[in-house]
């Protein structure tokens, strides 16, 4: 409960502070950089639906003990981030949220009447307001909006030389360091897009064997879940992998142009200092479940 409420007093400051970049996603620390609180808010929402289901565990299936608190809680935090504002947050949040009350025993009619608001929420921005409808037409066919010079070539320009770069890798890439795209072609190699840089370089059978490794730590994660020795621990361990999991698939979507043009960083390769050291606090609690866990040594 304190990490939460740490997550939304930060959440809430941070919509008083300086934009950057337009959006107010960061608080600056002088002389250490910027923190980014939805990070925070990830693991507040796995660490407290784990706590709460793990407490309610023989109620989730009513809708006053096992939907309306938990929805509740969601809400809040999906709200807060999307005012920063941060789409592609908010959906993560949202479908972190989901999973857990659905692993936990919340009856299945209550999530798709959630999943349905939600939907028509997604339909309402997409239609009615501009930019998300510029993402769309950017993820239809970049390379018409580019050439076109319309609205939405700037937001082109990033899908686009991110597909040259993943063209450019061929079978083997063009060796480590020798990327062409991260010389002031393609926006944040370093961050969003650095899962294209990692097909130039490597190629797209080295590409695919991370994907591979990536899809055995979810499967390693899911496994320790499954072995803990209590429902607390279960529920954080699935609930922590299926944020990488999850994060991991909108990252390579975008970055292929599979799934449009969000803001989202791939774990643990992605450059960023509040992500990357969540994702190490989230990891050494999943090994601290394991070390209790109970599969045979």
């Amino acid at each position: 409960i304190p990490v939460m409420l740490l997550s939304w007093a930060l959440l809430v400051l941070v919509l008083f502070l300086p934009a950057i970049q337009n959006v107010h996603r960061w608080i600056r620390i002088p002389g250490i950089g910027q923190f980014q609180p939805s990070e925070v808010a990830k693991f507040g929402l796995i660490l407290l639906f784990a706590h709460l289901i793990s407490l309610n565990h023989k109620n989730m299936k009513t809708f006053l003990r096992g939907f309306l608190p938990f929805i509740a809680i969601l809400g809040i935090t999906c709200a807060l981030v999307f005012k920063e504002p941060h789409l592609s947050g908010t959906m993560l949040l949202l479908f972190i949220g989901l999973v857990l009350m659905y692993v936990g025993g919340t009856r299945l009619v209550y999530l798709l009447i959630t999943i349905g608001g939600g939907g028509a929420a997604a339909a309402f921005l997409i239609f009615f307001k501009g930019y998300e409808r510029e993402r769309i037409d950017v993820w239809l066919d970049p390379f018409a909006v580019f050439s076109s010079g319309k609205a939405g070539k700037d937001m082109a320009w990033q899908t686009v030389q991110s597909l040259y770069a993943i063209g450019s890798g061929g079978l083997m890439g063009q060796g480590l360091g020798n990327s062409r795209q991260k010389h002031l072609f393609l926006p944040e190699p370093q961050n969003d897009f650095i899962f294209a840089i990692v097909c130039e370089e490597l190629g797209f059978i080295r590409a695919v064997g991370i994907i591979l490794l990536y899809v055995l730590l979810v499967w390693r994660g899911v496994v320790i879940g499954l072995k803990a020795k209590d429902r607390f621990g279960a529920m954080l361990a699935m609930g922590i992998v299926f944020q990488v999991g999850l994060q991991t698939a909108l990252n390579i979507g975008v970055v292929t142009d599979t799934l449009p043009n969000t803001g989202i960083s791939l774990p643990f390769f992605s450059y960023g200092g509040t992500s990357l050291m969540m994702l190490l606090v989230e990891m050494g609690i999943v090994l601290s479940v394991s070390r209790y866990s109970r599969i045979e040594k």
